[in-house]
């Protein structure tokens, strides 16, 4: 497996089911050349016995990108893992964050915090059969799971798996009378945690994530910590990503009509291989985020784009009252 520089994941965004599939990661590497993304999760299952096509497609713009599995057969993962590296993807990373209902009854995501050793045995069979670094995404917790000792028993297991990065959500689960929307909102949020776990295990990569909206946060948590993953705020208001990439790497902040523009080719060739336009436009909805007229650009994206026929046309109308105030 080849090491990463800490360095790499410095600024990444979230992998968010329904959120960031490849039209979106396209958008926000427009946004932010350095981020690392990372695809929804898909099931070690789904992707070895399903469509792989369908599943692993990307474009070459989106890398450095990874790739997020979940599952807890080790075998299948192995696999799953080789068809990842196969289809070109950076980093294969295992789900042990998600509390849904449904991830629980395949028994991956977020229980499995309970179990380091299944993990630790799932995260070994894909490093032994990939070049690439597997990487896992957790939470601080589960359930009573309230010591810190908890936390460190499970990332000791990491380490001695051959875990280089982890990626915390610094939020305990409820894994029962939380819904997974509840679970990103009403525990408490412990960044504390996760700063101790860097102080103990000073050799891990350490990326945080849960909570963290503004340019402000994100160079508090880098003093303390190698990475900052950013979750809803890099959907909801993607400009941000513009402004994290102008503050961590220099890059000059683009104007938001100009990131637009250049996704014109993209959605005219995704347009003539029969994508809808509202596949698309549904990722950039919040660009103009607090900008005068971001309101009438989202309705007129949002009541044209499922329209038969809707194509660029539409995006330039929708545009047009901002490129006037401008």
């Amino acid at each position: 497996m080849q090491a990463t520089s800490p360095s790499a994941f410095r600024l990444t965004v979230a992998p968010m089911m329904d959120w960031t599939d490849r039209h979106c990661r396209f958008f926000h590497r427009l946004l932010s050349p350095h981020a690392r993304l990372y695809t929804e999760m898909v099931t070690s299952a789904a992707l070895v016995r399903g469509n792989q096509l369908r599943l692993l497609e990307h474009s070459h713009e989106e890398h450095p990108v990874a790739l997020q599995l979940g599952g807890s057969d080790p075998a299948e993962l192995a696999k799953a893992a080789v068809l990842g590296a196969a289809a070109g993807y950076d980093e294969i990373n295992l789900n042990v964050g998600c509390p849904s209902d449904r991830v629980q009854s395949g028994k991956f995501g977020a229980c499995l915090m309970r179990e380091p050793a299944l993990v630790g045995e799932c995260v070994k069979a894909m490093a032994d059969v990939v070049d690439v670094p597997v990487t896992v995404k957790c939470r601080i917790g589960v359930d009573d799971q309230d010591e810190y000792a908890d936390l460190q028993r499970f990332t000791t297991t990491m380490i001695e798996a051959g875990v280089g990065i982890l990626v915390v959500h610094a939020r305990k689960a409820w894994l029962e009378g939380l819904s997974p929307k509840e679970n990103r909102e009403i525990p408490p949020l412990d960044y504390e945690r996760v700063y101790r776990l860097k102080r103990e295990f000073p050799e891990l990569t350490i990326v945080i994530n849960g909570g963290i909206t503004t340019v402000d946060a994100v160079r508090s948590h880098l003093a303390r910590v190698d990475g900052v993953m950013i979750g809803r705020a890099a959907y909801h208001d993607p400009y941000v990503l513009a402004q994290l990439e102008a503050e961590l790497y220099g890059t000059p902040l683009p104007a938001r009509a100009d990131v637009l523009d250049r996704m014109r080719i993209y959605i005219e060739a995704e347009l003539a291989r029969g994508t809808h336009l509202k596949h698309i436009t549904r990722h950039i909805l919040g660009l103009f985020q607090g900008e005068p007229g971001a309101r009438g650009f989202r309705r007129h994206l949002s009541e044209g784009s499922h329209l038969p026929g809707a194509d660029w046309g539409l995006i330039e109308a929708a545009m047009a009252p901002l490129r006037q105030a401008a």
